[in-house]
């Protein structure tokens, strides 16, 4: 029986119930999912940890669904009037006061009212525009947020062995002192000695570590006096199966590539996330924190925070919205704002000829790849629906390429522009526009740098199962770390469904210098030797990519990789240099 709606009464508390009890369901399934990824890390279960990260992409878009079902079934959530809404957020705002995670509370409320609301109301009277409960210093009920060790006795290298042994990972380690002298002797040099230690030193370690792909990550800081020095160690599995420390990085930079977004998302056990996010900061401030919840798996509330940032930057700034740079996409129109560092791209309505796929094959695609390990070679995409825009800050000819090949993408509005759906990523510089760069300046060792990330790219998603599909240089950028990364996901498949193939040889040499095909090919068949006509035209780059990559024109290379995913194969990949690497595996490890 459904109950009758009335105002300010009973059911309006009753929703907000319904609605903080959604989010509660849905936070104890991430929670639990994260907690289980230390079992699977002991276990060495690698395609689990696959598996569990493709799942729980799922898991809040699944408990949204749920409760609006129960909202509209249970209260007829599509007649409640505006001031019940009103008197529905209040009481939920009660509901937070003491809550271990408001902020992903109220950006729950908004996901679920969003779906029952009009438009006209996502402001602040119905929804959270801004955050209202502040996420300071919350206290977790049981596991604290972080740890702190002091060295007494034992000294450093004691408080070390004490915090790699509090993770309690039930597999032994293959030689932990020696790992530990390892970490000790490269912070030596790091620091060119060990500094005198102050009164108030301190070691602090975030209590859950980060599971991703086969590593687990111990992440810290020391404090000493007035200075904090980060730390970030991975731990992994040799090949007998025994635990050891890999490396020690200590450079902020390169503990910030490890939650870079062409990278998959971490599995982490945290009763406080804002704590998590606020702790990581202290390391990294240059890390948006809208970045930092989406590599905790909490890609809504970064989704939330990082349009939050971006609406308080257009109103402090006037430049215009510009088509980006580089060569026009058959699938996809991308559009920029100089002043923001992303990019905006929307599924056309009119595909190029050469098209063969609909929007629905897009958006599949695209999905997929927030559910793989992107192995720090494919970018990773915000996706939002219905964004409104300031339509005064359109240049031109954007409004002409919407109205000419998106027209059923966007809706004028008064003076707002809306974008029905669209993908948003960081801005790259394509890797076509560098590469012309660096011939033009004659910069051979930028070109060559250039073409050995983009094999070595193109391997890598190979080994993770990643066919790219068009593999053209327009549809890879280069960050600003000099790391070339696959940004055009409208025709990538899994390795395993390719058919790899060598080109037949021709029945005559007519036939073979017709130009046609003399061969049958079906849809997912792929001719490496084909690759080199359309990449290499360039004499200078031929040669450079020969050098490197030349494997990756034979049908071999394709087929071996196929056989070691299909055989179950997952391979290791590094977000850090191998010579940062202790030694401590067994050499065929890596």
């Amino acid at each position: 029986m459904k109950i009758s709606v009335g105002l300010y009464g009973t059911n309006a508390h009753q929703i907000a119930l319904a609605l903080i009890q959604g989010f509660n369901k849905h936070y104890t399934l991430f929670r639990q999912t994260c907690r289980e990824a230390k079992t699977r890390f002991e276990q060495g279960d690698w395609l689990g940890v696959h598996k569990a990260v493709k799942e729980r992409i799922r898991f809040y878009d699944d408990r949204v669904d749920e409760c609006v079902e129960r909202l509209r079934n249970d209260f007829d959530a599509g007649t409640i009037d505006q001031p019940t809404w009103q008197q529905i957020k209040l009481l939920y705002i009660g509901l937070l006061l003491n809550h271990k995670q408001p902020e992903l509370a109220e950006t729950f409320f908004n996901s679920v009212t969003t779906k029952i609301l009009h438009r006209n109301y996502f402001h602040n009277d119905f929804i959270f525009v801004r955050p209202t409960v502040s996420t300071e210093n919350i206290e977790a009920d049981h596991d604290p947020t972080y740890r702190s060790y002091y060295a007494k006795d034992d000294g450093v290298r004691g408080a070390m062995l004490a915090i790699v042994r509090d993770f309690d990972w039930q597999r032994p380690f293959a030689d932990l002192e020696r790992d530990v002298d390892h970490v000790y002797q490269a912070i030596h040099r790091f620091l060119n000695g060990i500094p005198r230690r102050e009164v108030n030193f301190q070691i602090q370690v975030l209590a859950s570590a980060f599971y991703r792909n086969k590593a687990a990550y111990i992440i810290g800081k020391a404090v000493n006096g007035a200075a904090e020095y980060p730390f970030a160690i991975p731990v992994m599995h040799d090949e007998d199966g025994k635990l050891y420390l890999d490396t020690v990085l200590l450079d902020a930079w390169r503990i910030g590539l490890l939650f870079s977004l062409s990278r998959a998302y971490f599995m982490v056990d945290m009763e406080v996330p804002s704590g998590y996010v606020q702790f990581l900061r202290s390391i990294l401030p240059a890390k948006p924190r809208s970045e930092l919840y989406i590599m905790l798996g909490l890609g809504k509330q970064g989704k939330t925070m990082f349009f939050r940032d971006f609406i308080y930057h257009l109103h402090h700034s006037e430049d215009k919205f510009i088509m980006a740079p580089g060569i026009r996409g058959l699938v996809m129109l991308v559009f920029t704002l100089p002043s923001y560092p992303y990019v905006f791209k929307i599924i056309r309505d009119v595909f190029g000829a050469s098209k063969n796929m609909d929007r629905a094959t897009v958006k599949k695609k695209f999905m997929l790849v927030k559910q793989v390990d992107r192995v720090g070679r494919m970018a990773d995409t915000l996706e939002f629906s219905n964004v409104l825009f300031p339509l005064d800050r359109f240049d031109p000819e954007i409004l002409d390429e919407l109205e000419k090949l998106a027209p059923s993408c966007y809706e004028i509005d008064g003076e707002q522009l809306i974008i029905k759906h669209l993908y948003i990523e960081r801005r790259m510089e394509p890797l076509n526009i560098h590469l012309e760069r660096m011939e033009r300046s004659n910069n051979i060792e930028g070109l060559e740098h250039a073409i050995k990330e983009y094999g070595s790219a193109i391997r890598e998603l190979a080994q993770a199962n990643i066919f790219p599909g068009d593999m053209l240089w327009k549809n890879f950028g280069i960050t600003r770390f000099g790391r070339v990364v696959f940004y055009d996901y409208d025709e990538i498949e899994y390795m395993t469904d390719c058919n790899f193939r060598r080109i037949p040889p021709a029945p005559d040499f007519e036939t073979e210098m017709s130009g046609e095909v003399w061969y049958a090919v079906a849809r997912n068949d792929v001719f490496p030797e084909e690759f080199a006509t359309f990449l290499l035209a360039s004499p200078v780059v031929r040669k450079i990519f020969y050098k490197h990559h030349a494997d990756l024109l034979s049908p071999k290379f394709w087929q071996e990789a196929q056989q070691k995913i299909r055989a179950g194969h997952v391979e290791d990949f590094f977000p850090y240099p191998q010579e940062l690497r202790f030694g401590n595996s067994k050499p065929d490890a890596a």
